[in-house]
């Protein structure tokens, strides 16, 4: 599936940033280009669907509640 976004890019120093509008992603790179082309990798990531490496653990907890 293929969706578009829009990114606000300006300039910091030596670095260009890239930042999603419709989604808080940003990222960054030494010319425009590289900066778009790594907010599109970092937007990736964000939409990929998580993945366990381990199963979490199911445990209990007792805790004592005052009653007043």
């Amino acid at each position: 599936m293929t969706k578009t976004f829009r990114a606000s890019i300006w300039k910091e120093d030596n670095w260009y940033v890239a930042q999603c509008i419709e989604v808080d992603v940003a990222s960054q790179g030494k010319t425009k280009e590289e900066a778009l082309a790594n907010l599109r990798e970092a937007l990736e990531l964000y939409f990929e669907e998580p993945r366990a490496t381990l199963l979490p653990e199911i445990t209990q907890l007792e805790v004592e509640l005052d009653a007043s």
